[in-house]
């Protein structure tokens, strides 16, 4: 099933740029780039809160299912919605791997793995690029 929002490479690096998000943001999720292990800003970042497809918002993970798989990305064991993310089979690289993709708009985000924790025991291996974070209200916080 195509994605729901559509773009030109045009109208997608404008939107990227006026978001502010990295220059690798356009190569990832547009190209399928990868970003370099250890490199992408969430891989070591545990604030509470949400990420989002840097390209369509679309709502992907909660921090509460990020996890250190120590592969050099940010990892998370389960979706928000499993319909949000959309999956690929990716012969690239000599390899065969699930790609992951935006369901909303066709973002590269990373691949999934058979090698993760409870309870889904999956690895959502997420490109930073690919990502944008919501931080959470602050505890106690009840402003709307």
């Amino acid at each position: 099933m195509p994605p729901t929002i559509q773009k030109t490479d045009a109208q997608w690096r404008e939107l990227l740029a006026a978001k502010g998000a990295e220059p690798l943001a356009f190569q990832v999720t547009r190209q399928a780039a990868t970003e370099r292990p250890f490199t992408g800003r969430y891989e070591t970042q545990w604030a509470r809160g949400v990420y989002r497809c840097i390209c369509c918002d679309a709502l992907l993970f909660e921090s509460s299912t990020k996890f250190d798989a120590g592969c050099g990305w940010p990892s998370f064991h389960t979706p928000a919605d499993p319909a949000a993310i959309a999956e690929h089979r990716d012969a690239s690289l000599g390899m065969v791997r699930v790609e992951t993709v935006c369901a909303q708009c066709g973002a590269h985000l990373g691949h999934v793995f058979d090698d993760g924790p409870a309870p889904t025991g999956l690895r959502y291996c997420m490109n930073s690029a690919s990502l944008q974070f919501e931080a959470a209200a602050p505890e106690g916080d009840t402003t709307p």
